[in-house]
């Protein structure tokens, strides 16, 4: 017979005695438990006594080893963030690690909580950890809604991208193709109500050495004729002599072959996801005598939008610029931004203060939009970035466009850590004695860009006559025999140096500075 008292099971055998799970003994030493828990998963429920805590602390532990390996891997989350496919899979995984999570948390309370609680106090001590746990995941969250936001703004701008004259010799292992410069042509389109298509009155080419990431930029006015195309394009089969034709003259300005070649001669070019692009980036390529990889489009109807996303920015105005207004058909501004230093202009101000022509030459406009870029730049920290995130990416997908392709994405923004290391040289084309919009001597553009491009030693006048030592790949290293174009460079010191059309140099005292006399 067995002993009293002891437990017996079939076939006389003794039966083992429940297990008896621990519970903590007061309310904080239950939550101090469940904080546990919330920091090293499955902990609450080791301490417990329930084996099962195992199942999830060790996975805890070595996925925190295999992400602090990861993260310090800065291209791992560059390719990461340009990835909307991945993106999306780390979004997905993350959501379910979070379920689990929470989960654990919560029943890690359930589990360690006194057991005489009572309904009232179960059910705040379940209140207060559900709100603690979702406090705790609110920047996850937040994070997972900045993933699908960036994977839809990559999938948006940099797929689906066809190009007909984009580089086809580039790999993610050799993204330049091995050459020496990437030359990007930036766009701002002047699309909007009213206007049949879209007019490309700012270009810029952005010209970057891919070793040293030392930039220089070539500003060219919209209105320039007889714009050139390579010889091996079938565009200068069609235009030998350059882009010009019969009608308006408006109609065959530099600005107008964004519109006017694909209406005239579709798929000229082969395939594109924007054929206008593609024959600009010609026209530059072969009006500069150098070769143009890629471009960037902005909408600039849609360029307030990103400057209210951030606040505004703050210029300095020297002279009423104007609002509205058009010259060529005698309608004046309906109003004016006043003169005054640090004016703080919100997004419809600052898209006229870039773009107003009215009482202006394109010179002007081109350092005004100089500074509006400089401005916004500083606006953008990454606090900033962090809090307007979400609308700086919708406005982004709405007005920007290109054909660099997401696989280069990374290169290109190493490429810009090393850019934002240097001084950007910039060479802007204007009216003078040796530049005519309406006739422009294009071997002698091209001999400016090739001197801008090719490292020398060379010295320009400083301020006083002073002789000082130029950029070794500086626009300011030109001839001092052509004064035909107006450059201007930004020495270490922040002021700016510009060749007047006499072939001297003369201070530009900082061309975003205020110096309204000046």
């Amino acid at each position: 017979m067995a002993a009293s008292g002891s437990p017996e099971q079939e076939g006389g055998g003794r039966r083992r005695a429940p297990r008896r799970f621990r519970r903590a003994s007061t309310v904080p030493r239950a939550l101090g438990v469940t904080a546990l828990g919330a920091l090293l998963p499955g902990a609450g429920y080791v301490w417990s006594g329930r084996r099962l805590g195992y199942l999830l602390m060790f996975p805890a532990i070595g996925a925190l080893g295999v992400l602090i390996a990861w993260v310090q891997e800065v291209d791992r989350a560059v390719h990461l963030a340009f990835d909307p496919d991945r993106l999306r899979v780390v979004v997905a995984v993350v959501g379910v690690v979070l379920v689990v999570w929470f989960l654990s948390v919560l029943t890690t309370w359930l589990m360690v909580r006194p057991g005489r609680l009572g309904r009232l106090g179960n059910g705040v001590g379940a209140v207060l950890v559900t709100v603690a746990c979702l406090a705790a995941t609110l920047p996850v969250v937040q994070g997972m809604r900045y993933a699908m936001t960036q994977a839809d703004l990559v999938q948006t701008v940099f797929e689906h991208n066809e190009s007909a004259t984009a580089p086809k010799d580039v790999t993610e292992t050799d993204p330049w193709g091995g050459r020496e410069r990437v030359n990007v042509l930036l766009l701002g389109g002047d699309g909007g109500q009213g206007r049949e298509g879209v007019r490309t009155d700012t270009m810029i080419l952005l010209s970057t050495n891919t070793r040293t990431g030392k930039a220089v930029m070539f500003s060219l006015p919209r209105n320039m004729m007889n714009a050139q195309f390579p010889e091996d394009s079938p565009l200068h089969d069609l235009y030998p002599d350059g882009f010009r034709g019969e009608g308006d003259p408006g109609g065959w300005m530099l600005n107008a072959v964004y519109r006017q070649v694909p209406a005239l001669y579709p798929q000229i070019l082969g395939k594109s996801a924007n054929e206008g692009a593609d024959a600009l980036k010609q026209a530059v390529a072969g009006s500069l005598g150098t070769h143009v990889d890629y471009y960037l489009l902005v909408n600039l109807d849609g360029f307030k939008d990103i400057v209210d996303a951030v606040g505004g920015v703050t210029v300095n105005v020297n002279e009423p610029v104007a609002i509205q207004g058009n010259t060529d058909r005698g309608i004046p501004p309906v109003g004016y931004i006043q003169p005054g230093p640090d004016q703080h202009l919100d997004g419809f101000h600052a898209l006229w203060f870039a773009r107003g022509r009215w009482g202006s030459d394109d010179y002007q406009r081109m350092l005004r939009q100089r500074c509006v870029i400089n401005a916004l730049i500083d606006e953008l920290d990454p606090l900033t970035m962090l809090q307007e995130y979400q609308d700086l990416a919708r406005t982004g997908k709405k007005i920007l466009q290109t054909d660099i392709p997401r696989k280069l994405l990374p290169a290109f923004v190493d490429l810009g850590g090393a850019v934002k290391g240097h001084q950007v040289k910039s060479v802007a084309f204007v009216s003078s004695d040796r530049f005519f919009s309406g006739d422009p001597d294009f071997a002698w553009m091209q001999s400016v860009v090739d001197a801008a491009l090719t490292p020398k030693a060379s010295t320009v006048e400083g301020v006083g006559g002073t002789p000082t030592d130029a950029p070794s790949d500086g626009a300011s290293d030109l001839p001092s025999d052509e004064p035909s174009v107006q450059a201007t460079t930004d020495p270490p010191d922040g002021a700016s140096v510009a060749a007047d059309d006499a072939g001297t140099a003369v201070s530009a005292a900082d061309a975003c500075g205020y110096h309204p006399e000046g």
